[in-house]
């Protein structure tokens, strides 16, 4: 059964899902439900969709779900995602919604088991020389248009998503309890998962006991799954620092506070905070990504703007840091006698990601059996962040797992190793990960993992 959310009968709802940003490639007719797991990746991979415009994508996955009985609901965050568009934007651009999607199919007594996939794409140009390489040019829900690729593997991840839920139903006779798939806009900019939790994930659908997610990764070969039990991904903070100073003529700069010198001592003050106030064994990044200041040589500009990223783990290195961001940037202006700065920490932060280390360990051990042990490896956590974390960070304190997906092909990955080639990153231009050999092993440590914690005594 398909439940369109009331949400998406609004009058401005039916203008955006009629129009949609302009592309430089027409899509060819959607998969229909039961397409095989590698036409339907090579479908998603030509066709990718920016964060809060999976329009289309959704609809696939959501038709999928339908076919194999689950009670589907589309359409979850959308309040959400227009109101911050608002809030942000000032407008609801045109094809841009809360494009979450929740299919419940319940199989008797036990567990509840949530299982996620993200659906959104990157604004990169695809250089990988693939046949299949994406030619979509599309249009953020900022307004900047650009050229689009899952350059993060999310085509891995909603083919995976597919393929276990195929298998989860066809061995629906092995296993008890409520299978809930959602698919969730937006991951790559920190705000999907919380769209569709103020959205009423956990209030109008049944609370998942377990939270399950993949992530692939592009430097492990496929074939093969990484974990961490614990912490795994960072609290991630996004913070801009507006430097005032007094602009004037560069040949009389003692007539001004020149924002460009207090920037500067700023952005080397910022490198005494880890290495002097962080607990050594906690780790901790702050970089400035941006400075901005100036048009011309010889004009002291009134202000510079940092941007910052700051990742850590633990909630209380993180408020360290950014109490320590405010004093030193404060500081350091006040010592030039300068205004000053305004310092905005952005609200939508992503939090990190804790593995459950009891649930991991549960479904670690039915991932080995499945896949062998020797292609399963427990590795450090990295400071990455995913909003995956989200739906473990709410009042209901579900526990949850993320784990990696080996993506590289295994010859190339022995030529890294070997020192012969480098690897391209997630979000580079040229990932091309080794899809049908990790949807083959995805499949089966995802399932695996879902029915042990359904079957769990």
């Amino acid at each position: 059964m398909m439940i369109i959310r009331r949400s998406l009968v609004s009058p401005l709802l039916a203008l955006a899902v009629m129009t949609t940003a302009p592309v430089a490639q027409a899509q060819e007719s959607t998969p229909a439900p039961g397409t095989e797991l590698m036409e339907l990746y090579t479908w998603l991979h030509q066709n990718p969709e920016l964060s809060f415009k999976e329009k289309t994508s959704s609809a696939v996955l959501a038709a999928e779900l339908e076919d194999l009985g689950f009670s589907v609901t589309t359409g979850v965050g959308d309040d959400w995602v227009r109101n911050k568009s608002m809030e942000d934007e000032g407008t609801v651009r045109d094809g841009v919604g809360g494009y979450g999607v929740v299919g419940v199919y319940e199989n008797g007594e036990g567990p509840t088991v949530l299982i996620r996939t993200d659906t959104d794409a990157l604004p990169v140009p695809e250089e990988t020389g693939l046949d299949y390489a994406s030619k979509v040019t599309g249009m953020t829900w900022t307004g900047v248009e650009s050229p689009v690729m899952h350059a993060c593997g999310h085509d891995v991840h909603m083919t995976n998503w597919v393929g276990t839920a195929r298998k989860l139903i066809e061995n629906k006779d092995d296993w008890s309890g409520t299978l809930v798939m959602i698919a969730q806009p937006a991951e790559e900019l920190g705000l999907g998962a919380k769209a569709m939790i103020e959205d009423g994930l956990y209030s109008d659908f049944p609370l998942p006991d377990y939270n399950l997610a993949l992530h692939v990764s592009a430097s492990a070969p496929a074939g093969t799954v990484a974990y961490s039990s614990g912490y795994a991904l960072a609290n991630v903070d996004s913070v801009d620092i507006h430097v005032k100073g007094v602009g004037g003529h560069g040949a009389y700069p003692h007539t001004t506070k020149d924002p460009v010198v207090v920037g500067s001592s700023i952005v080397m003050a910022l490198q005494t905070l880890v290495a002097r106030n962080v607990d050594p064994q906690k780790p901790a990044v702050v970089t400035v990504g941006s400075f901005k200041a100036g048009a011309k040589h010889n004009i002291i500009s009134n202000e510079a703007e940092l941007l910052l990223t700051v990742r850590s783990y633990d909630d209380n290195t993180r408020q360290l840091l950014l109490d320590g961001i405010k004093r030193i940037a404060k500081g350091q202006a006040e010592s030039y006698g300068a205004p000053e700065p305004e310092i905005r920490i952005d609200s939508d932060y992503t939090p990190s990601t804790y593995n459950d280390p009891a649930m991991t360990n549960e479904a670690v051990t039915a991932i080995k059996g499945a896949i062998g042990e020797e292609n399963v490896t427990e590795v450090t956590p990295v400071m990455g962040g995913e909003d995956f974390s989200q739906f473990g960070r709410t009042q209901e304190d579900v526990p949850g797992l993320i784990f990696w997906l080996g993506a590289v092909d295994p010859e190339t990955y022995a030529q890294s190793e070997a020192g012969e080639v480098e690897l391209p990153s997630l979000h580079s231009s040229g990932f091309a990960p080794d899809a049908d050999l990790a949807l083959e092993t995805g499949v089966n440590a995802m399932t695996a993992a879902a029915m042990a914690l359904f079957n769990k005594s």
